[in-house]
């Protein structure tokens, strides 16, 4: 059985509406929960495929999974705003690409039949739950789920990472910063400048935004600087490095096929057609890892699904910490010149959570509209650990999408390739990679040290954050990775690093 279907183009899979806003009342009495977001973007993108009615014709509904006001039932919170009791709902799972694999999905459902037209929306409101908890007002939403717990990384990282803090984004991701610079031989200046030429770039593109949450562009200087309440979070990573997910807003698209289109009399310079991609994942135990300077499911994701592109793209290149956009635009041989979002970006478009991408997907369409071409979507979820990408065009396709775009085969190789974890080596280690965690205060809470024993095997260790000498070294400018260190044992009884 072949897992390419018989080309039939009048069942191509196209993108005819997409609309996305952002929520800044003034007055919390008047603010948009999630699905009332949703439902607004819903209508936008409605409006915007210029067909009346169109979400009554709905065949399934896809809800990017939703955090800042959980519901007990989302699906039906969904279908009761909408008044469509009985349209069929599928509610995505936590992660940051969902809103691409999402629409991969509903293409290849559009172009086997299973479905007519399906419309993907998502929305948080964290802004507004925040400043409802800081003032102690009370938002006249529907129920919420108070028993929800959303997952987090201690969900499924292993032991020794949950010790260490590697839980969180912000401490896992300056890993990869690290270990790539070193591995691009970098020095730490040139570095920090190509993060902060991208970042700049992306607040430009952010402020001529409608639905950004962040509409001042900022210099590389400012990016760089630690005025204006720009801390230090995780070494070498400022605020202004990092998502930011305290805002409200919402996103919206919907997917026919070449023939509805038609027949809702949809223009065609406003179709924008899918030509297919790829997916994979790498381990989820960030500690699981064949190496930090770089990743080979990207490497393959972005790879095979730029070969679907007859020339030049436009991309979305997902951008929670700079070392995903920069170690992606080098796999693409792409200048830190050239624009790497066409949203903003996370920081100052705004993250809204697990659905960037689904608002990375409006911007896409919209741009392709005015530059007919090809689009590139690139989403990431967890850390560096789930990746997915897609094509767009305004051209035709001249193939079918496969019915199988993960690639498996790849996976099981990333998994064999990781080195061995032993925890108990005492002695000489080459230092791997490594950062230094703040508290709001900027002051030190740890530094995170990963090694290479002699024998290839791998130790994670701790830097105490009274240990002024190690830090001091871990924080100056000087390429520090593959320099010998020891590992001992601390006051905790666990492995402790240290240079020699």
């Amino acid at each position: 059985m072949t897992d390419q279907p018989e080309f039939d183009p009048r069942q191509c899979p196209v993108i005819i509406g997409a609309g996305e806003l952002a929520d800044r009342p003034e007055n919390l009495a008047d603010a948009l929960d999630p699905a009332g977001l949703m439902v607004a973007a819903l209508r936008l993108a409605e409006r915007d495929a210029d067909c009346e009615n169109l979400l009554a014709r709905l065949d399934r509904l896809d809800i990017i999974n939703e955090i800042s006001w959980p519901y007990p039932d989302p699906e039906a919170e969904l279908r009761r705003r909408l008044g469509q009791s009985e349209l069929q709902t599928r509610y995505w799972p936590v992660g940051g690409q969902t809103p691409i694999t999402a629409l991969h999905e509903a293409a290849l459902d559009i172009q086997a039949g299973r479905a007519r037209i399906i419309a993907v929306c998502g929305g948080e409101a964290e802004d507004s739950v925040r400043r409802a908890r800081k003032s102690q007002a009370a938002l006249n939403w529907p129920e919420r789920d108070e028993g929800f717990r959303p997952v987090r990384g201690g969900d499924y990282q292993g032991r020794v990472a949950k010790t260490l803090g590697l839980t969180s984004p912000v401490n896992v991701y300056p890993l990869y910063e690290n270990a790539s610079r070193a591995a691009w031989r970098q020095n730490f200046d040139t570095a920090q400048q190509e993060s902060a030429r991208i970042w700049s770039r992306n607040s430009h593109i952010a402020a001529a935004r409608d639905a950004a949450w962040l509409k001042s562009a900022v210099d590389p200087e400012t990016i760089l600087s630690g005025d204006g309440g720009n801390r230090l979070i995780a070494w070498p990573y400022r605020k202004l490095m990092v998502a930011n997910p305290i805002v409200n807003q919402g996103a919206a698209f919907i997917v026919t096929s070449l023939t509805m289109a038609r027949e809702l009399g949809i223009c065609e310079d406003r179709m924008i057609f899918i030509h297919g991609g790829t997916a994979a994942d790498e381990p989820r135990d960030i500690l699981a890892r064949q190496d930090y300077s770089f990743s080979r499911a990207m490497e393959g994701v972005l790879g095979q699904s730029a070969k679907l592109a007859g020339d030049k793209f436009a991309v979305e290149l997902y951008s929670c910490f700079p070392c995903v956009p920069k170690m992606a635009r080098r796999v693409l041989g792409l200048s830190d010149h050239d624009a790497l979002s066409v949203t903003g970006g996370l920081t100052f478009f705004g993250a809204p959570l697990n659905n960037f991408m689904g608002h990375a997907v409006v911007a896409m369409v919209h741009h392709l509209r005015r530059q007919s071409g090809w689009g590139l979507l690139y989403g990431q979820g967890e850390y560096v650990t789930k990746h997915h990408a897609v094509m767009l065009g305004t051209k035709k396709p001249e193939r079918a999408l496969p019915q199988h775009y993960r690639m498996r085969d790849l996976e099981k190789d990333i998994e064999r390739a990781a080195p061995r974890l032993d925890q108990s080596h005492r002695g000489l280690a080459r230092l791997e990679t490594y950062t230094v965690v703040f508290d709001r205060n900027e002051d030190v809470r740890q530094g995170i040290a990963i090694a290479r024993a002699p024998d290839g095997s791998r130790v994670a260790a701790r830097v105490e954050a009274d240990d002024a000498c190690t830090l001091e070294k871990l924080m100056s400018e000087v390429d520090l990775v593959g320099r010998q260190g020891e590992i001992g044992i601390g006051a905790d009884e666990l492995p402790h690093w240290c240079f020699i």
